[in-house]
């Protein structure tokens, strides 16, 4: 065979490959991460908080916060980084009450969002506001039920309690301090967590019910644990004891939500239900995890930039002209009640749609 052509071929694989990873950079005027980030983290800025029960600032709140952050770094907006600064400020002083107690597993991952700035200021006082959220989530309390306790004795948080979110705030926090810190010890303990959740709650196909006795994958409930097993992949060294089976559970998950993309490109409220609504904080979710399993080399990129591709492009058009996210999915809890998804209320705004897109964002700005 001509020499030439001999190359050409050998060639043809890498050329192939960064074709379909260009699908993840270059997008019509209006879609361009830059664009949809600056949109969002913006609005974010002038934003109202969230709070649970108009008393503590709400879980979704810190991930439009950290997702804002993140865009603001990765785009040099120091502009922006002092804005999302001085938001925090208050909670130092005058709003010092709308910061979360330390009791349960939502609210201890606000903790991530101090070490974060703790990253970016080297201040000392989001270190140990962080590191005291990231502690207490091991650190049994007096009061701790007896099946809080069990869980204590066996390595794992007190807060464990097998619901899919949880993934997300255990790991998220675990892992900043682990990145703050250096010691292991924290990202050992996240690790030995999602082992625990994908060994107990993962189905066959890799997908997760919204609880053992709600046998329904509800979008967002499944996003917290991809976005949560895509992040701390991350975040685990190569040779760590437990990353095989996270990018086990990780890469079968993947390929059943690609099995379930819709045409257009979006996920359903109910992910395997054709008929259920096209949900947007889900989908946003799983878009992030799939950009970042392409750009990480853990997903062949020929079957997956192209899904991640459709799929951005079949979100951005959900953000009105007030850059709120629609068709987000309420708060849920579990109810072993189909008909109850398919009613769930829709909202625009809600920070639990606003974060992922921000996520998804700077996932398709990073090298």
């Amino acid at each position: 065979m001509d020499k030439k052509i001999c190359m050409l071929f050998l060639l043809f694989p890498f050329q192939l490959l960064h074709a379909q990873r260009d699908l993840l950079k270059d997008f019509p005027a209006g879609y361009t991460p830059e664009e949809v980030g600056k949109r969002l983290a913006y609005h974010f800025v002038d934003d109202r908080h969230e709070l649970y029960a108009g008393r503590y600032i709400h879980y979704a709140e810190v991930c439009t916060w950290t997702g804002s952050l993140d865009f603001a770094l990765i785009t040099k907006d120091q502009t922006l980084v002092e804005l999302l600064q001085d938001k925090f400020e208050p909670f130092f002083t005058r709003e010092k009450a709308l910061l979360p107690p330390m009791n349960h597993v939502d609210y201890n991952m606000f903790g991530g969002l101090a070490l974060q700035l703790y990253q970016i200021t080297n201040d000392k006082r989001y270190l140990e506001m962080g590191m005291e959220y990231a502690d207490t989530q091991w650190d049994v309390p007096q009061n701790a039920s007896p099946e809080e306790k069990r869980w204590a004795e066996k390595g794992y948080s007190w807060q464990t309690r097998l619901w899919i979110d949880d993934m997300y705030m255990i790991t998220s926090v675990q892992a900043q301090a682990y990145k703050v810190t250096g010691d292991s010890k924290y990202i050992d303990r996240a690790a030995k967590e999602m082992v625990l959740y994908l060994d107990e709650i993962q189905r066959p196909n890799g997908l997760f019910y919204h609880a053992p006795d709600v046998p329904y994958y509800w979008g967002r409930g499944d996003g917290w644990m991809a976005v949560g097993m895509a992040d701390l992949l991350r975040y685990l060294p190569d040779g760590h004891t437990d990353r095989s089976r996270i990018m086990e559970g990780y890469q079968t998950m993947m390929a059943s939500l690609k099995k379930y993309q819709r045409p257009d490109g979006i996920w359903g409220q109910l992910i395997d239900e054709p008929d259920s609504w096209a949900e947007t904080s889900g989908s946003a979710m799983f878009t992030y995890a799939f950009i970042v399993g392409v750009k990480q080399g853990w997903l062949d990129a020929k079957e997956y930039a192209p899904a991640a591709r459709k799929a951005w492009l079949a979100l951005i058009p959900y953000i009105d002209e007030r850059n709120n996210v629609t068709e987000v999915c309420i708060g849920t809890g579990k109810k072993n009640d189909k008909q109850y998804y398919y009613d769930r209320p829709r909202v625009a705004g809600d920070f639990h749609g606003q974060a992922p897109y921000l996520w998804c964002v700077v996932a398709l700005l990073e090298k």
